[in-house]
């Protein structure tokens, strides 16, 4: 059981208190996602849990924690990490040995098991790293990274299991599988807690859902009656399932009668059988690619092929054999499993990883002949992980460097007005390096487009994002369409990709497997079944019904309420 009574903390460096009087009853074998838009106190919540809050950040702590009968802060975190395992955002930082199996298997050599090895094995079968056993970490993709740190806390097998955003560098295949995994374990009687912003997995594996709200709890209930509240999360930043918000929608406009609204796409078929009858079926529709109008080319790879060495100097292929024209205008998607090349294939595009072979073109210009500086005024960068872009002391100082280092001298204003546009205005005078995961974020991105690129690569924008703050980011780009001419995006958020998308770049294990429009990419089912990817519920439910596919709820909704077809 996990107990807090009238818990309040304040950072050190701020006036306002992050979390103000909270008291909650946790369960003991609870499955608890904890939501709330993006600083509002979620992390904070959890590292009380464990002890990382008061021991190591400093700040004033007042009220009660008891973990499994313990008070808190009456144990080191070190003997609390056998009760309460926890998995970071900056998971990065977990990760202390040089290669995997070391690293997974750190603290149970520490603790003189014997059967270290065999156990450490086990559980990175479990998370499918096990091939990568003797590898090393610095070789591994974000999202394989993400799932090593979680198996270094799964080796301890803790009572509780705390994860700040398990999934939000994974591929959808890894995700489903870390899920399925909290499940077994959720099974076996253990409390686990997670910060998720996915609410369709929260309505698929948790029991209860914690909501949080401007440095409060607002309520704790089972996961059914939580996401019924689909006009409160949303005004809190959270977006319930797609197939949530489609009956809240269907309800709304008369469509469907009062009633318990689906969270899941096996509760929305039985629930959407009564307007069947009103849907046209027709045969399922074989999206052909068009050939779009001649554009100007602004990035061009010729026969690219990336690799490093190892250790022991063999080589291993990143890339290979890439051949790839981007056009003015385009809004590519580049999706796949975590480790196929995404992050590299952007890397590459800035000159931060030079290729073995082959040619990379900017505008006709090779990109290896230019300098940084030549580069970064043609394309903007938003990084994977965002803590690298904060160098000041305060996020209105690091949205203006580059600005005022290039001598722009209205570099004032367009801070300002980036502040404003990426709702940062409160958060000006904050270090970034202590902002939550998802301001960062919005500070990146904020200093990504700070010399108006004409080109902005974007790896993963909406990790650690609440539902609403993507939504901003997703119109602010599309607002900036006038100044930035092509967008690049690696990322998991299939939604995103549905939604934004007008290209999508298949890509699996450095190759590309499919270049060509939604229409074309989500309909084939074995390329998305090789390459991990798993579309949004709304997709996929449109296809169940009729074969023919909705990219949003608005516009299933649309077409139901015309009687026409999906």
């Amino acid at each position: 059981m996990i107990e807090l009574k009238n818990v309040s903390f304040s950072y050190a460096d701020s006036a306002v208190a992050t979390l103000e009087n909270l008291s909650v009853t946790i369960p003991t074998g609870s499955f608890v996602a904890i939501v709330g838009d993006n600083g509002a106190g979620k992390s904070t919540f959890c590292k009380l849990l464990n002890g990382i809050i008061p021991t190591f950040i400093d700040g004033e702590l007042s009220g009660e924690i008891r973990v499994q009968g313990v008070k808190v802060r009456e144990k080191k975190p070190v003997v609390l990490a056998k009760t309460v395992g926890y998995v970071y955002q900056d998971f990065e930082n977990q990760l202390l040995r040089p290669k995997v199996l070391d690293d997974a298997s750190f603290s149970l050599l520490n603790m003189g098991e014997e059967a270290y090895e065999e156990l450490t094995m086990t559980i990175l079968e479990a998370l499918d790293l096990d091939h990568l056993a003797d590898e090393y970490v610095w070789q591994l993709s974000g999202g394989q990274k993400h799932l090593l740190a979680l198996a270094g806390v799964l080796v301890l097998s803790p009572e509780v299991l705390v994860l700040d955003e398990p999934i939000a560098q994974l591929d959808p295949y890894h995700a489903k599988k870390i899920y399925e995994q909290l499940a077994v374990l959720h099974r076996q009687g253990k409390t686990i807690i997670v910060i998720e912003h996915n609410t369709a997995f929260i309505g698929e594996y948790c029991d209860h859902v914690l909501f949080m709200k401007e440095r409060n709890i607002r309520w704790f209930l089972p996961v059914k009656e939580a996401l019924q509240r689909v006009e409160e999360l949303t005004a809190g930043g959270i977006f319930p399932p797609q197939v949530t918000l489609l009956g809240h929608e269907l309800v709304k406009r008369g469509l469907q009668p009062a009633g318990t609204l689906p969270i899941t796409i096996h509760e929305a078929l039985p629930y959407l059988h009564p307007l069947e009858a009103r849907i046209s079926r027709r045969e399922k529709e074989v999206a052909q690619a068009e050939v779009p109008p001649l554009r100007q080319a602004v990035l061009n790879f010729q026969e690219v092929h990336l690799e490093y060495k190892k250790i022991n100097d063999r080589p291993h292929p990143v890339i290979t054999q890439l051949n790839l024209t981007i056009h003015r205008g385009d809004r590519v998607a580049i999706i796949g499993n975590n480790g196929a090349g995404k992050s590299s294939l952007l890397k590459m595009t800035v000159g931060l990883l030079k290729p073995k072979r082959g040619e990379i073109r900017l505008k006709e210009q090779l990109i290896h002949r230019l300098k940084a500086e030549e580069i970064s005024n043609v394309i903007g960068y938003v990084y994977q992980n965002p803590e690298g872009r904060f160098n000041e002391d305060s996020i209105e100082k690091d949205i203006a460097f580059s600005m005022r280092a290039r001598g722009i001298k209205d570099y004032q204003t367009r801070t300002e007005m980036l502040l404003t546009q990426f709702d940062l205005l409160a958060l000006r005078h904050r270090d970034g390096r202590l902002l939550s995961g998802g301001q960062m974020r919005r500070a990146s991105l904020a200093i990504g487009v700070a010399l108006s690129p004409q080109i902005l690569l974007l790896d993963e924008p909406t990790a650690s994002l609440d539902m609403a703050t993507r939504k901003r980011i997703t119109s602010t780009l599309q607002a900036l369409s006038e100044s930035i001419e092509t967008v690049m995006i690696a990322t998991h958020d299939m939604q995103l990709v549905a939604e934004w998308a007008t290209r999508i770049i298949v890509m699996n294990e450095g190759v590309i497997l499919a270049d060509g429009p939604r229409e074309v990419i989500f309909q084939d089912t074995h390329l998305l079944e090789r390459a991990g990817i798993v579309v949004p519920e709304i997709v996929q439910l449109s296809q169940q019904l009729s074969g023919v596919i909705s990219y949003s709820v608005e516009e299933f909704v649309h077409q139901v309420e015309q009687g026409g077809r999906i």
